[in-house]
């Protein structure tokens, strides 16, 4: 089966690290235009000059702060009264870790803006143009902890729940419109976000990263974490005519960890 995506264009959040950055990698492997979206110009650029370009891809950056929903909506929102997409791939950095006793409102509101506002945005603006040609492909980067909370990631358990529950909703109206919309619940991979996280662990359990490492590896039932280029191969698959018969669903990728069916 030959991925070919020649000709489609995408646009991918925060894609100068870890999953975004494999994501975006394999998208423009497979022949597609890809828009880095991301904080940092210097990254940006960095990895613009990594993505191939044997299909003569013209590929383009973004500079957006998730974190800040004003000046991104602003920023969105230009960028797409210029340009259209056929791939979106909703990705942002996850909120602060932390307990449901160690938050407070604000926490959520700004987890809320961060998560949910700037997807449901970024996807009703990329919309538009995916109806008229009816063909296109929304993405979720979402976590298995929306099956199985993780109760020191409180803010991404709640606010990621409310992106796949709105995601189905979606996929149910936009499928008459050649439109696919899926959410995969990631899990274990190594990256800069895990690697945060497992010393925040570490330094709370008062035991070595390394140790909190070989932990996470003994629980996931291949016995290793994934490596950010397999979610880029899933996405690929999702994002080609392949998947036409695919949404609506929650895809895991996460070495068989999760307990729920």
């Amino acid at each position: 089966m030959n991925i070919d995506l020649s000709g489609k264009k995408a646009l991918v959040g925060a894609s100068t690290s870890g999953i975004g950055k494999a994501i975006a990698k394999q998208l423009a492997a497979s022949g597609a235009t890809v828009t880095l979206m991301s904080r940092s110009l210097e990254k940006l650029e960095s990895v613009k000059q990594s993505l191939s370009t044997e299909n003569s891809q013209q590929h383009q950056l973004l500079q957006v702060d998730f974190t800040d929903y004003a000046a991104f909506k602003s920023i969105i929102t230009s960028y797409f009264e210029k340009n259209s997409v056929d791939i979106l791939v909703n990705n942002t950095q996850g909120p602060p870790p932390g307990t449901a006793l160690q938050k407070e409102v604000e926490d959520y509101q700004q987890a809320f803006d961060l998560l949910f506002k700037t997807v449901v945005l970024t996807t009703e603006l990329a919309l538009a143009a995916m109806k008229e040609k009816e063909w296109g492909r929304v993405i979720n980067v979402a976590s298995v902890s929306v099956k199985e909370p993780l109760s020191y990631l409180v803010l991404s358990n709640s606010i990621r729940a409310a992106v796949v529950t709105w995601a189905k909703s979606l996929a149910t109206e936009a499928g008459a419109f050649g439109i696919t919309v899926n959410s995969i619940l990631t899990g274990y991979f190594n990256t800069e976000r895990i690697t945060s996280l497992n010393a925040k662990k570490a330094k709370e359990q008062g035991v070595s990263e390394e140790e909190i490492l070989k932990q996470m590896e003994a629980s996931v039932p291949v016995k290793r974490i994934g490596d950010p280029a397999e979610y880029g191969y899933l996405v690929a698959f999702l994002a080609s005519d392949h998947a036409a018969y695919i949404t609506g669903t929650q895809i895991p990728i996460d070495g068989g960890s999760l307990s729920s069916l």
